[in-house]
């Protein structure tokens, strides 16, 4: 079976519940971080799904796809900057710290094969 829709995607679906993971473990960062780390690592988190959305939006196109889809791979790298910041500010536990980085580094091995190969996920002509 073909994937039908973008939240079929694995990458979707793991970049989201990533974003939702960092969105609740923000939560108990120190209010003094409201308008700096806590935004930064939610909308960084929060885009990959978002771009992916995009990016199949745009899949009757290669380029188009294929630039979405870099837009992820960068999020994801943003994403993983904020996790260090949080870890290393002590924010988050080194458990937390490792859970999300595996994750956030599967999302971005999902994004890589995407760029790989987008063939595979643009629409024919």
């Amino acid at each position: 079976m073909s994937v039908q829709n973008a939240k079929e995607l694995k990458a979707y679906q793991l970049s989201y519940q990533l974003a939702m993971a960092v969105y609740e473990l923000s939560k108990t960062f120190p209010s003094e971080e409201k308008y700096a780390l806590i935004s930064q690592i939610r909308r960084s988190s929060r885009s990959v799904p978002m771009n992916l959305r995009e990016a199949w939006a745009k899949r009757r196109y290669k380029a188009h796809f294929v630039s979405k889809i870099t837009d992820c791979d960068g999020e994801c790298g943003e994403t993983e900057t904020s996790l260090d910041f949080a870890f290393d500010c002590g924010f988050i536990s080194d458990e937390q710290h490792n859970d999300l980085i595996e994750m956030n580094n599967e999302v971005g091995r999902l994004l890589g094969a995407m760029l790989k190969n987008p063939s595979k996920w643009t629409l024919k002509s």
